[in-house]
């Protein structure tokens, strides 16, 4: 299939590993022009690198930290610079550390949601304008499976995540007639060292082994197994395509039908 996306601009947040950059290179191998973003240079560099190898889409790189207070004016301005404006844009930001409700304190939920709701909603607000204007636009939000069944010793991020469910959802009402979509994207279990690291803390919360913890987990998932970033970032790719324009307003799984929710 045709995505209908060669020479599209796009923003991919947290893009120096994981899911994001899984995201950044499907979308380059569909010719789209891809502008990372992440706190690593060297990965950054090295990412772009490789993804320009291909000789699909270009791509390049931006250090930017979404705790950073500049983060917003950071990447609005590397937009411009870099590619004269944007066509696609992935909200993708890094998850909070493992732990119950009663470890959750006012300084680490403002602090969680300056980088994963407000600096996304705040970039989001300030591309929009060239989006209305050149009446195409795609907004991709990655949350977390825990916005539809809350995981356990992840308090922080099942109460935070949700958020960005309820307003992409009111954004894809407000864009919708300028030719912009708005959706959001939940991975299941997808081999990423984020799972490494959550996968480590269960184990030494149970006092279970780290393949015990993955046996138990996949033996939950209908699939039988963790997904894999291309799998994941196939779904993100197309749902940023041209052939998805009737798609908005949604929320999209991809987790091997791991969520027991309708």
């Amino acid at each position: 299939m045709d995505l209908g996306i060669k020479g599209k601009r796009a923003l991919v947040l947290a893009s120096s590993r994981g899911l994001g950059l899984g995201i950044a290179v499907a979308l380059a191998r569909e010719g789209a022009n891809v502008l990372l973003c992440g706190r690593s240079g060297e990965q950054l560099e090295a990412n772009c690198k490789a993804i320009n190898s291909e000789g699909h889409g270009r791509a390049d790189w931006i250090w930017a930290d979404l705790a950073d207070e500049g983060f917003v004016e950071t990447a609005k301005t590397a937009v411009k610079d870099k590619f004269g404006g944007l066509d696609i844009l992935v909200n993708n930001t890094g998850g909070p550390t493992p732990g119950t409700t009663e470890e959750m304190t006012a300084q680490k939920l403002e602090t969680y949601f300056l980088s994963m709701v407000a600096r996304v909603i705040t970039l989001t607000n300030a591309l929009l304008p060239d989006m209305k204007a050149q009446g195409w636009g795609r907004i991709l939000t990655v949350a977390s499976s825990g916005v539809i069944e809350p995981i356990a010793n992840l308090a922080l991020s099942n109460t935070l995540r949700p958020a960005l469910a309820g307003w992409s959802k009111t954004l894809a009402s407000e864009v919708a007639h300028f030719g912009i979509t708005t959706n959001l994207l939940l991975p299941g279990s997808i081999l990423t060292a984020r799972l490494d690291d959550l996968d480590g803390a269960a184990a030494k919360r149970t006092g279970k082994s780290v393949e015990e913890i993955r046996t138990d987990k996949e033996a939950r998932i209908p699939v039988g197994r963790y997904g894999r970033v291309e799998e994941f970032a196939a779904t993100a790719a197309f749902l940023c395509s041209q052939p998805a324009s009737y798609i908005t307003g949604s929320l999209i799984r991809c987790d091997g039908g791991a969520a027991r929710s309708v």
